[in-house]
């Protein structure tokens, strides 16, 4: 496995080792880490820390130029509102671990000139598949999905 999935991986199941949504994102600039997070919506009770909103958040503020050279991993392919971002802060590459269990907006990227790779990796999908088999209305929740109770 890519040494940065890897690292985003290990941020999804710190995630979930928190009681919280396990999907991880890692960014890199030049062959370095500037930053990394986790989905923390549950343990900061926060409406927007998905992944690649709390890994941007960790990177801090940083020159349009580092995010127009920069690559995004995501353990999971990344929503509209994490897409807004990447596409916001012009980030050209974004590597996703998998988008079986959810799809995000993968074409919108692309239409937008970004370069989009997934990879279907088995942890990525075992884990997000167990999860959401376990915590349904966290994961519906999460992805602004209204579950009825009839």
């Amino acid at each position: 496995m890519d040494p940065f999935m890897q690292i985003a991986l290990e941020e999804a199941r710190q995630g979930l080792a928190e009681g919280g949504i396990p999907i991880g994102s890692v960014i890199v600039h030049n062959g370095q880490i500037i930053g990394r997070g986790h989905n923390r919506r549950v343990q900061l009770g926060s409406a927007i820390r998905h992944g690649e909103m709390d890994a941007l958040e960790n990177a801090g503020r940083q020159p349009a130029s580092v995010y127009r050279q920069a690559v995004l991993y995501t353990t999971l392919s990344p929503c509209a509102m994490c897409s807004g971002a990447i596409l916001l802060y012009g980030i050209p590459r974004v590597i996703i671990g998998e988008n079986h269990t959810f799809m995000g907006e993968e074409a919108l990227l692309r239409e937008r000139g970004v370069q989009v790779e997934v990879l279907q990796d088995p942890h990525c999908i075992a884990m997000m598949e167990n999860f959401i088999a376990t915590r349904p209305e966290l994961w519906n929740e999460d992805i602004g999905e209204t579950v009825c109770s009839t």
